[in-house]
């Protein structure tokens, strides 16, 4: 457009430099001039609607940035709620039910949401309806037309608000799943390792008891041994040694009583002998006999 207003202006020169009448250039100036106005009208326009779309924007940016601080207050509150109690499993099952009653709410308002649009929507195709029937009719004045029309458009600004709270509320919904999902497997992941560690600590229990267990036999055994100890170094202290007199008269003693066992044994080896002979003897006066 910027390259036609220029070539129609080098074209104007151009007439002007050939030669135009001063209606002929007060028509190009009006034309020039309705281009510019139809020009900046249309920017105008368009940077309107930029700033609508950017306040609907920062509108719907404000309006999750609330309910974000929202959540993040309540949950923060319910966190603090949930550390004072000493039952991790309980906390748990209290976090889920937390989750669980934040879902059924948003969906019972989602739900509600959905049934407004289904009046509106319905009760918009009876107006239009109407609408229809009265304008074949020609039954409805001008001013009722305008009623009509502002009521249809009230009716659609409400429309359109409920199926943006209804985008906002699925949105929000589809994020709240994810971290309800996230905070679900981290408290599956806890659970197993709480129940691996209690598991671990059943049995450093049992092996400590164990060992208290040996702990005390050995403190018995080695007070057994500490008495014992007692008693031979008090024998240790009180034995005294014999004089050498008696210890030489000791070992002849023992060395007599070994000569006369020797010789006792000779003897008994006789007197067996003699007693086999005899045994031989009275078999063979047995054998004669019979």
């Amino acid at each position: 457009q910027s390259r036609g207003r220029f070539l129609s202006r080098l074209r104007s020169s151009r007439i002007c430099s050939v030669g135009l009448t001063v209606e002929q250039k007060c028509q190009l100036a009006l034309r020039e001039l309705t281009d510019v106005k139809a020009e900046i009208q249309r920017k105008k326009e368009d940077s309107e609607q930029t700033l609508q779309n950017l306040e609907a924007v920062i509108e719907e940016t404000d309006v999750w940035r609330t309910a974000v601080q929202e959540a993040i207050s309540d949950f923060a509150k319910f966190s603090s709620s949930v550390s004072c109690n000493k039952r991790s499993i309980v906390s748990s099952e209290t976090l889920l039910r937390y989750m669980k009653e934040k879902n059924r709410q948003r969906d019972l308002l989602r739900e509600k949401l959905l049934s407004k649009n289904y009046l509106l929507k319905a009760h918009k195709k009876k107006l239009q309806k109407q609408l229809m029937q009265e304008e074949m009719g020609d039954a409805l004045h001008e001013a009722c037309m305008q009623h009509l029309q502002v009521v249809k458009e009230q009716y659609q600004e409400k429309l359109n608000e409920k199926n943006q709270e209804l985008l906002q509320l699925s949105q929000t919904l589809g994020k709240t799943i994810r971290v309800f999902n996230f905070y679900k497997t981290r408290l599956q992941t806890a659970m197993e390792t709480s129940l691996s560690l209690m598991k671990d600590i059943s049995q450093r229990k049992k092996l400590m008891k164990k060992m208290e267990r040996e702990a005390a036999l050995v403190e018995e055994q080695r007070a057994d041994a500490e008495c014992m100890n007692q008693q031979m170094r008090k024998q240790l202290s009180d034995y005294r040694v014999p004089p050498v007199l008696s210890y030489v008269e000791k070992k002849m003693t023992v060395t007599d009583l070994k000569s006369s066992l020797k010789s006792w044994e000779r003897k008994v080896a006789f007197a067996e002998m003699t007693l086999q002979r005899c045994h031989k003897v009275w078999k063979q006066v047995k054998m004669s006999h019979n």
